[in-house]
């Protein structure tokens, strides 16, 4: 009885003894499971960086503040404190910048709407005041004589049309009268022939029609003839003085008429192509203020001033009233043609760097793009695009700029200060050497998986440089060990200068540590130059 009662109390512990035991081993899968699931997590977290989606696929990583160079793999960035930032598949264009509402509100940020118009403009110009060369009347002696009398004794002396100039007493034209009134008083039939001969001698000594008649009616000789100014206007220039002796055709007064005058416009070379013939002009004077006055371009003269690199236009004003007078000087708009169905944008959302224009495109749920534009003129707030935008399209209009820098930093656009351009200034002048391994070999980059480099405070890492300018040498194939030095070329590029196998090289290739990839890199030969 006592032999069963200690069976079963043995049977007993051991039942509790199996019993422990099958649940410390449940409790310890449990610990262990849940263990692995925080390293994994944890291993994740580390291993993920800092704003990556694992549901996204990530074309490369980059350093925002050096966006051109591209890696292959996660890890610090090699040119600052920080890590490298992946771009996905499906993150939009790398250009683009993402900004929400409450941002967009909190910068200011407006947009509009390109749209479809007419643009009128107009430019302004200086010039000064000149006769007009076509209204202009010349006086001539048109026979041997002498100036008698003289009623226009200055320069710049206004004429009415009619008006007496001088008197001439014309020698010659005294024996032709004669002979011409001998004729016509002789009643004998017969003579017609005689008297229109007598007549053309009139005529050949300068007499005009109305002279001849006159001597008919009177039966009297004519000696002498009084000039009479074909125009109204100012007496420019006044070649003769009582007394004087003149020649036929010799020039006696020459009359510029003042009805209509010219303004010379020197208009900018760079607005040359908005003026044209016909054109409208206003004009005013500082000495009429309020005064206006209207007229058209006459011409655009066909050459272009090497000093000031502007073109002549001839400007024709109305000047019934004579107020404008030669040498005054005159402020010009002149409008051109209205231009139908082009593209219009407030000016303010030109972003002009100098040597293109930006514009940021909207491109809804709070993303943007920078976009190159054609612009054309620009007037009363509104410029022509002549390419790049299409109608409808929503553009910044303000708070652009802010945009365009956070797109400078994805070197997307050009930045708007006057950076020195690529592979210029000291920097680009310093050579940096390495050691690595050939990884692959493209048209114009090489991939090297390269142990440290002190001078640029790298450490081993795979990257991709460009070939050298006179291309790569023939014996440096994928899988080689080589020694290279390289330079920056700007934005944060670098191009290999010179590549060497290091079979070929001229010294001893130094060790590296191990790279990204776990590369090692050879080991220098001994000082009995025996290798192992």
């Amino acid at each position: 009885m006592k032999n069963n009662k200690i069976i079963v109390a043995l049977a007993a512990i051991g039942l509790l003894t199996i019993s422990g035991y099958g649940l410390y081993q449940l409790g310890m899968q449990h610990g262990m499971k849940g263990a692995a699931a925080v390293a994994n997590a944890d291993n994740a977290a580390v291993s993920m960086p800092q704003g990556q989606d694992s549901g996204k696929k990530v074309l490369y990583w980059h350093d925002p503040m050096v966006p051109a160079q591209k890696f292959d793999k996660p890890g610090k960035s090699p040119f600052m404190d920080m890590q490298l930032v992946p771009v996905y598949a499906d993150g939009g264009d790398e250009s683009s910048v993402s900004i929400s509402p409450r941002v967009q509100q909190n910068l200011g940020i407006r947009t509009a709407e390109v749209t479809r118009g007419s643009m009128s403009t107009a430019v302004t110009a200086v010039g000064s005041v000149a006769y007009n060369e076509r209204d202009v009347a010349l006086v001539q002696a048109r026979s041997n004589g002498f100036v008698e009398k003289l009623y226009v004794r200055a320069p710049l002396d206004p004429v009415r049309k009619g008006q007496a100039l001088a008197d001439l007493y014309v020698p010659d034209w005294v024996a032709a009268q004669e002979e011409y009134l001998t004729a016509k008083r002789m009643q004998a039939g017969g003579i017609d022939g005689l008297l229109e001969g007598a007549r053309q001698r009139l005529r050949l000594a300068g007499m005009t029609e109305d002279q001849i008649r006159a001597v008919e009616a009177s039966g009297k000789v004519h000696p002498r003839i009084t000039i009479m100014a074909p125009v109204s206007g100012v007496v420019s220039e006044l070649d003769i003085r009582e007394g004087m002796t003149v020649a036929t055709g010799a020039p006696l007064f020459r009359i510029n008429g003042l009805a209509t005058i010219w303004v010379n416009a020197d208009i900018p070379e760079n607005q040359s192509a908005q003026v044209r013939p016909g054109n409208t002009v206003e004009a005013r004077t500082p000495s009429l203020p309020g005064t206006v006055f209207k007229g058209r371009v006459g011409a655009i003269l066909p050459q272009v001033d090497a000093a000031t690199r502007t073109l002549k236009a001839r400007i024709e004003l109305a000047n019934s009233s004579g107020q404008l007078v030669p040498g005054m000087f005159a402020t010009l708009r002149i409008s051109s043609d209205a231009r139908k169905d082009i593209l219009l944008v407030p000016s303010e959302a030109v972003i002009a760097t100098g040597t293109r224009s930006v514009v940021m495109v909207s491109q809804g749920s709070g993303r943007f793009i920078p976009v190159d534009v054609e612009t054309g003129a620009e007037t009363n707030g509104q410029t022509e695009i002549r390419g790049g935008l299409q109608a409808g399209q929503k553009i910044v209009v303000s708070g652009q700029f802010l945009i365009d820098s956070e797109a400078s930093l994805k070197a997307t656009t050009t930045r708007m200060s006057d950076a020195p351009p690529p592979g210029t200034g000291a920097a680009a002048d310093l050579t940096h050497h390495g050691s690595g391994k050939v990884e692959k070999i493209g048209k114009d980059a090489i991939t090297l998986s390269h142990g440290p480099i002190p001078s640029l405070q790298w450490g081993p890492m795979t990257m991709d440089f460009k070939l050298p300018a006179a291309g790569l040498p023939r014996n440096v194939a994928v899988g080689d060990m080589v020694v290279f030095d390289l330079r920056e070329t700007g934005k944060g590029a670098y191009q290999i200068s010179s590549i060497t196998p290091t079979a070929d090289a001229p010294g001893p290739v130094m060790p590296a540590k191990a790279g990204n990839d776990g590369m090692k890199m050879p080991a220098p030969a001994s000082a009995s130059g025996d290798r192992k």
